[in-house]
């Protein structure tokens, strides 16, 4: 019987600990004597042979592991390939090759087959890795599981724990809209996760508008529609005409005492990385070269170019990302993620590695996709119907 290994890494979506979950299960299926541990914390555990065995106990009672968010092995955000960062932080020493260092310890610990759950950074690094292994002449099975609250992995059409990030950026907003009471002319930016992708921003939006519908309105009480939606949303797929916008913005705020606004935290970047540039600061940047976000405070930029234009009394300004990420799956994504897992499990022990996703150059379906194809930074496609028919329903243009 093969020696499974599974790391989760990156930041956390609801479908870690589900997706472990959804492998143990089909594993129990195939045969008890499969031996699986976790490395802690992903590839930092893996680099410093940090793993926990699953149990007969955690093997019996796995589906405890669908009813949570998070990760129970933990994750972590390291680049193997970024050699000085590894060093920087301890987790391999002068000299070393932090791809040698965890092609060693795979191999110490007599892995045969590796599952990575993560994004874009965690599966590009589980290729490297493979690569790594291959050229020196050994081999090791690995299948990927692709998350990501961003829903933006190339060619992947639906990300584990996407689905339950937006209907859950959708209930924060729920409760967060109602602070609209506590003042007149109140401006609302709710910030949500989405680096270079607008997909979740505007789901999110897309979810909340449904859970407007099915509410009853006191007008006379104020309490209308119009004044408890959405008035724009801004994604990095689009363009921003601040004019235009601050007009049609002002009529908002006239007319229903607030402006809701939904944001992606990385709309309208080139901007600010240019106002920050042009004042001689320097961008922070992660060790995979991203912008830290909150460093850059997004929602307090759009909030300074628009809170004096639209005569704003009071602003505020709230993230949603740490409660939608942080929860379980919903149905939708748990069947998905139970699938998925299920079939990766099947290839593994097939010896063929690779991705298990709905992929985009198969018509959508569920299968194996090349690791080698794997890639961040897809774009959300704003000519969908009902991303239009959004837009146009709040009177927001689509350039």
């Amino acid at each position: 019987m093969p020696k499974v290994g599974i790391l989760t890494s990156g930041g956390i979506a609801p479908c870690l600990s589900a997706a472990i979950g959804g492998l143990v299960e089909k594993y129990n299926q195939v045969s008890t004597n499969v031996e699986i541990i976790g490395y802690m914390h992903g590839y930092r555990g893996l680099l410093l042979g940090h793993s926990v065995k699953f149990s007969d106990e955690v093997r019996k009672n796995y589906e405890a592991l669908y009813n949570f968010g998070g990760s129970p092995i933990g994750n972590s955000r390291i680049k193997l390939t970024n050699i000085e960062d590894c060093v920087k932080k301890g987790y391999v020493k002068e000299g070393q090759n932090p791809l040698e260092v965890a092609a060693n310890q795979l191999v110490k610990d007599k892995i045969d087959i590796l599952h990575t759950i993560g994004g874009d950074d965690t599966n590009t690094m589980a290729a490297a890795l493979a690569n790594h292994l291959k050229e020196s002449g050994r081999t090791l099975t690995v299948v990927g599981l692709p998350k990501t609250v961003d829903n933006d992995v190339i060619p992947i059409t639906q990300t584990l724990g996407a689905w339950t990030a937006a209907e859950q950026g959708a209930i924060f907003f729920d409760n967060l809209v109602n602070e609209n009471t506590t003042s007149r002319r109140q401006l609302i930016i709710h910030e949500v996760m989405g680096r270079h992708c607008g997909w979740l921003t505007a789901r999110t939006t897309y979810e909340y508008r449904k859970l407007l519908s099915s509410k009853k309105y006191l007008s006379e009480l104020f309490i209308s529609k119009e004044r408890w939606d959405v008035h724009a949303v801004y994604i990095p797929e689009l363009n921003i005409d601040f004019q235009l916008e601050s007009k049609r913005l002002k009529e908002c705020m006239d007319k229903n005492d607030c402006v809701n606004i939904f944001l992606s935290e990385g709309a309208g970047m080139d901007m600010i990385v240019r106002e920050i540039e042009s004042n001689g600061q320097k961008v922070p940047r992660d060790a995979f070269g991203h912008i830290r976000l909150d460093d850059i405070n997004p929602g307090q930029w759009f909030a300074d170019q628009f809170a004096e234009v639209l005569g704003a009394d009071k602003t505020l300004i709230q993230k949603s990302g740490y409660f939608a990420r942080s929860a379980k799956p919903g149905k939708r994504d748990l069947e998905l993620i139970k699938k998925s897992a299920f079939m990766a499990v099947d290839f593994a022990l097939n010896g063929e590695s690779g991705l298990v996703g709905l992929d985009d150059n198969n018509e959508e379906r569920l299968g194996l996709i090349d690791l080698q194809l794997i890639k961040g930074g897809k774009e959300f496609d704003t000519t969908q119907a009902w991303f239009v028919e959004m837009l146009t329903d709040i009177g927001q243009n689509n350039p």
